[in-house]
């Protein structure tokens, strides 16, 4: 199991001084797409900034109940608790999200945030060899579904992150932790990471 711990920051996430995680476990054949993650937090929530270096960019999934991973698509899932349960958060660069909750691929509940856009505040970016998206997870959320969850330094999880591209030119899957051998789903909680809300 890999682990990564998450830099406690104050104001606003200075991302050069936050080590990143590689997003670089493939899925069948390897592809000239590369991943990455970092990850900080404070008292209000986590905070999360994907990157993928990409030549081929889609971008499509744009409407109602979008369907991102058809699309260049990065992704963070993470079980709170001991628990089984886990959120998953999927990103276009259009900052489409496709957002569940649940046990596993066929026991998730979608969830439609109605002020998502101000809740999670996410905010894509292009960079010369690729895209990348930063938002913010609050802890007041996570405790709407685990009331019992509470954030202090040295609290451990169990996470995942995903790059893919199901309907992209180069079709593709990568991973930070291995996932369950011969499976082709993200969706598989007992095979996540473990993360640690670090200091300062």
């Amino acid at each position: 199991m890999k682990t990564y711990t998450l830099k406690k920051i104050s104001g606003t996430p200075n991302w050069d001084a936050i080590p990143a995680l590689n997003i670089d476990t493939p899925f069948g054949e390897p592809v000239d797409i590369q991943a990455w993650a970092k990850l900080c937090w404070d008292e209000t929530g986590i905070y999360v900034n994907l990157r993928a270096r990409e030549k081929h960019i889609r971008c499509e999934e744009t409407g109602p109940l979008p369907m991102v991973c058809h699309d260049s698509c990065l992704e963070f899932f993470f079980r709170p608790t001991e628990s089984m349960a886990y959120f998953n958060f999927e990103f276009n660069p259009a900052c489409s999200l496709w957002l569940g909750h649940g046990w596993g691929k066929h026991q998730l509940v979608r969830l439609l945030v109605e002020d998502e856009k101000e809740l999670f505040r996410p905010e894509s970016y292009r960079t010369e060899d690729g895209w990348g998206i930063t938002y913010h997870v609050p802890f007041t959320f996570i405790q709407h579904f685990f009331p019992e969850f509470k954030a202090y330094e040295g609290l451990s999880f169990y996470a995942n992150c995903y790059k893919c591209g199901d309907l992209t030119a180069q079709e593709h899957y990568l991973f930070w932790n291995p996932i369950e051998p011969g499976v082709l789903s993200f969706h598989c909680p007992a095979y996540f990471g473990r993360m640690i809300l670090g200091g300062e």
